[in-house]
């Protein structure tokens, strides 16, 4: 298993909180916790930006992706509006998470609940290369339920 050096940045309301940390040894990301003062309760439909109270800095050639957390979505029917969320390296500011309320009772987020995970990975950059056409494939044009249920 590869590793990363990141910087990871505090914000003083946060130093209570945990750092971001894997739960297993087999965990691919990281959880982030809710640096918020007071409960915010998401109605059924409802969204609301998260702070984590935490600032990183990626090396170039890595990004970080802000997952939702399944077990929020399975019980609670809690997910990101924008998922996965992606923090460039060069980014500085606060990570926030845009969680959403598709379940049909109230959730409540409280100070220090585990709100996403945060998964590392290296990004390759694309050089475009114009062609006149592109090589055959068997698949071809075929999307968006081609291959059946």
């Amino acid at each position: 298993m590869s590793r990363v050096r990141v910087s990871l940045w505090r914000d003083p309301s946060a130093l209570d909180l945990p750092l971001p940390g894997y739960q297993t040894e087999g965990s691919a990301g990281v959880d982030l916790y809710a640096n918020i003062k007071d409960p915010i309760t998401l109605q059924p439909g409802e969204r609301a930006l998260i702070p984590t109270g935490i600032r990183i800095a990626l090396p170039p050639g890595y990004e970080a992706q802000i997952r939702p957390r399944s077990g929020l979505a399975l019980k609670y029917g809690i997910g990101m509006v924008n998922s996965p969320g992606t923090i460039d390296s060069d980014y500085r500011g606060e990570i926030a998470v845009i969680l959403i309320n598709w379940g049909q009772e109230p959730f409540t987020i409280r100070r220090g609940d585990r709100i996403a995970q945060l998964v590392v990975a290296p990004v390759a950059r694309i050089e475009w290369q114009i062609e006149e056409s592109l090589p055959p494939t068997e698949r071809g044009e075929g999307g968006f339920g081609h291959t059946g249920v």
